[in-house]
């Protein structure tokens, strides 16, 4: 009996032993192809980055992907590890993927890294861009500044800054004091062209300028042209740009003996007068008068456009840009580069080839990259030989976004935030929140590799 018992037991270890070998060894997952594929060029920026392994994987917690070196934010999905980034034009990637950073559902790690690398399509030139400025004589600096642009352009996009209103870098200096840089462009306003010279605002006083200039920035301008409401009325505090505001007629603008005709003529050598301040002191300027002619004239059913400058149509406003522009060359204002802002089917507002450099379009409230790339893509088919710049936005999408989605801007220029910038010595300055770009915008312009910063301004003296 006792000897049966030590058969059957024999018996059922020789069993047991047999399941124990007879068990499928766990083997780790495996590599089967990555999206691109090692050594891909030309890729577009809409592709997936992705892994694709022989079984269903998961990674795990601090799986240590990186971009260029840098971390990678990543997910899986059954076999597949997807790269979350979002692709520039004309740059090269590789992806490193360590051993053990992803398991399969035994738990097993993968044992060997992964690596590979690829290249984006290009983002090239997409016209031939006028080698020569408008202006008939203009200064070396002037040249200078509109070469760097042209030479950038399809491939570098500049950063920029406006005023406060009119005369200072506190919206530059904001984007400094939360990001460690500054836009490599400051637009200033003329906006309070009739009350100058006073105590709070002094155009004589070039100092604000000149020391942009002289880190290397690029100055622009603008000019909110305020006249008076009627004939007679002096109080500039009555003064507007609005049509809604002033009899001021742009059709007799230029009309001998009207009270309107002797208002540009003054108003028109006084600005001269504080260009070749500029001039004198070789800083060109980016120069964007009469911006937005056309308002709402061409986009809705009764628009108007909404600065008197616009408001008599597009004969009177082409002829009012002209005779600025052949006034200022008189007057050997030679130190500007001239941008006319498109409101999109409004080409009857062109004054012409010979007399713009660089087309602006304005872009508030918009949020689609695609539609604001596919408006810079009209504007540009329209006008083929000139750079195409976001003169103005404000609540958009996102540079990069709108970079990738083929919107490449000259420069782009998000507007003013008065309440957050008016004294940079308050509380509200110390605010990363903004009405038209707030910092996580700013951070995302300036980790793009096609956005130049001023610190990356060549100096163009």
């Amino acid at each position: 009996m006792l000897r049966s018992l030590f058969l059957i037991l024999a018996i059922l270890i020789s069993f047991s032993g047999c399941s124990s070998d007879s068990e499928t060894p766990k083997v780790p997952p495996l590599f089967v192809s990555s999206t691109p594929a090692d050594g891909s060029e030309e890729v577009t920026v809409s592709s997936e980055v992705s892994l694709t392994y022989d079984e269903v994987i998961t990674l795990i917690e601090n799986h240590g992907i990186t971009i260029n070196g840098e971390s990678a934010d990543a997910s899986s999905h059954l076999t597949k590890v997807m790269i979350e980034e979002i692709l520039e034009k004309g740059k090269e990637y590789t992806i490193n993927v360590p051993a053990r950073a992803v398991k399969n559902t035994s738990g097993v790690p993968s044992e060997s890294a992964v690596e590979f690398s690829f290249t984006t399509e290009a983002a090239s030139q997409p016209v031939e861009i006028s080698a020569d400025l408008v202006v008939a004589n203009p200064s070396q600096e002037a040249q200078n500044v509109y070469n760097f642009l042209k030479e950038n352009y399809g491939m570098k996009i500049i950063s920029g800054a406006v005023a406060n209103v009119s005369w200072n870098t506190n919206e530059a200096d904001w984007v400094y004091k939360h990001t460690g840089k500054y836009p490599a462009m400051n637009t200033f306003d003329y906006i309070h062209l009739n009350w100058s010279p006073a105590n709070w605002i002094d155009y004589n006083d070039t100092q604000v300028v000149e020391d942009w200039w002289a880190n290397n920035g690029i100055v622009s301008a603008c000019w909110h042209w305020n006249v008076p409401p009627s004939e007679g009325v002096t109080d500039n505090n009555q003064f507007s740009t609005y049509s809604e505001d002033t009899e001021f007629s742009a059709a007799n603008a230029l009309v001998e003996g009207t009270w309107e005709n002797e208002i540009v003529k003054a108003d028109l050598e006084e600005m001269a007068g504080y260009l070749k301040l500029l001039r004198d002191k070789n800083i060109p300027v980016v120069w964007r008068p009469l911006h937005e002619a056309a308002g709402n004239i061409y986009e809705y059913d009764n628009g108007t456009a909404w600065f008197w400058w616009g408001y008599d149509g597009a004969e009177a406003y082409r002829n009012l840009w002209i005779y600025m522009f052949e006034y200022f060359e008189q007057q050997g204002v030679n130190n500007l580069i001239w941008v006319w802002t498109t409101q999109t089917k409004d080409d009857a507002f062109y004054p012409g080839d010979e007399y713009v450099d660089i087309v602006g379009r304005d872009i508030y409230n918009n949020g689609s990259g695609e539609n604001i790339a596919a408006q810079f893509e009209e504007i540009q088919t329209t006008y083929p030989t000139k750079m195409i710049a976001l003169s103005e936005n404000g609540s958009v999408a996102e540079i990069s976004e709108q970079w990738n989605s083929g919107a490449f801007w000259s420069y782009f220029m998000p507007w003013y935030d008065y309440d957050r910038t008016v004294d940079t010595e308050s509380v509200a300055f110390d605010d990363p929140t903004h009405g038209h770009a707030n910092v996580e915008w700013w951070e995302d312009a300036f980790s793009h590799d096609a956005v130049i910063t001023r610190d990356e301004m060549p100096d163009l003296k």
